[in-house]
């Protein structure tokens, strides 16, 4: 008899998705139980700003220009979908801004435009893509240009669309993103010829790395928001009128991709990337770029609609894609998830 799972392309990707979704949770939870104080959150901060400046020295490592650059010649696809990225999204994080107060706060509602300023993710983008028998090729090449292309305009929409705002937000602190996350970024760019592969042959470490940073940073930003009250400030009104945003945040931009890829009289393939690359926002790049951007008492609950965000896109992606898969018919994709991110990793 065959094996179910081995036939599901589905099930075993969200049993690693589950496992990394505990522990964010359950992060936050120890967080809120243990907070460093004192000299300990002096080191922690330390720690935090090594451990995001290595996880962008190897974001410059693993990911190549040439697969960024290389999908140009279908720019049909990769325009609208970087539109979607840093023009539509935006406009939506402004139109929630224009929400009453009593809604979401101030706080909250720079959160989620935050999250709409963010580039898309590579990894579940090109995941979701494969399993729904999608442009795989265009998914890699489009989530990468957006990587890139975020590392710079992500700041600078911050800078522009946050400043004299309710959170403190400078030019001087768009500056520093420069220090801590462009040029870490751009010196693995220079060591990619030399560290490429030993990178790729070592990806269970690498992706420990990435994991681990991200759950410091995120035991970091919570612990500093329980210091100075988070909880104090959000109830859970305000958390359930949270979750529905971004439940219809994520809901208006699935259909609107969807739509325009019609519109646009995209083949099948070409749709489920629109969709997936165009719908999807980057917690591994959000959390680090928060922490330079934002002072440490505002970080955790302008990263709390990312963390929401990411955990509603990953259930109703997986279900999308699954929907996907078997409309497309029986037989597993040319490639698996697994496959496919590490093939992003190496090129």
């Amino acid at each position: 008899m065959p094996d179910s799972r081995a036939a599901d392309p589905v099930r075993g990707p969200l049993r690693r998705v589950d496992r990394y979704v505990v522990a964010l949770l359950a992060t936050v939870g120890l967080a809120t139980l243990l907070p460093a104080r004192g000299a300990a959150a002096d080191a922690l901060d330390a720690a935090t700003k090594a451990a995001v400046a290595l996880l962008f020295f190897l974001y410059g490592v693993r990911l190549s220009p040439r697969a960024a650059l290389g999908g140009l010649r279908h720019w049909r696809l990769h325009v609208p979908i970087l539109l979607c990225t840093f023009a539509v999204f935006p406009l939506l994080g402004l139109a929630v801004g224009r929400l009453p107060t009593a809604v979401l706060g101030p706080q909250l509602a720079a959160g989620l435009l935050f999250l709409c300023l963010l580039p898309s993710t590579v990894q579940s983008a090109v995941a979701f893509t494969s399993m729904a028998r999608g442009n795989i090729a265009a998914a890699i090449c489009s989530a990468s240009f957006s990587t890139l292309a975020g590392v710079l305009l992500t700041p600078l929409l911050t800078a522009l669309l946050l400043r004299g705002g309710t959170v403190p937000f400078s030019a001087r602190q768009a500056a520093g993103i420069l220090i801590q996350l462009v040029v870490p970024f751009l010196a693995g760019q220079a060591a990619r010829p030399l560290l490429a592969d030993l990178v790729a042959r070592h990806r269970k470490v690498t992706t420990l790395c990435d994991r681990g940073s991200i759950l410091l940073v995120v035991y970091a930003a919570f612990g500093a928001g329980v210091t100075a009250g988070i909880w104090q400030q959000v109830s859970a009104g305000r958390l359930l009128a949270l979750l529905a945003v971004c439940a219809v945040l994520l809901t208006g931009v699935l259909m609107f991709t969807a739509g325009c890829a019609r519109l646009l009289g995209f083949p099948r393939e070409d749709r489920v990337t629109a969709v997936f690359c165009g719908s999807t926002k980057s917690l591994a790049g959000g959390l680090p770029m928060a922490t330079v951007l934002f002072a440490s008492g505002d970080v955790s609950l302008i990263v709390l609609p990312l963390m929401l965000y990411h955990l509603l896109q990953l259930l109703v992606c997986a279900v999308i894609a699954r929907r996907w898969t078997a409309a497309a018919g029986a037989g597993p994709p040319s490639s698996t998830p697994r496959q496919v991110v590490g093939d992003v990793r190496e090129r």
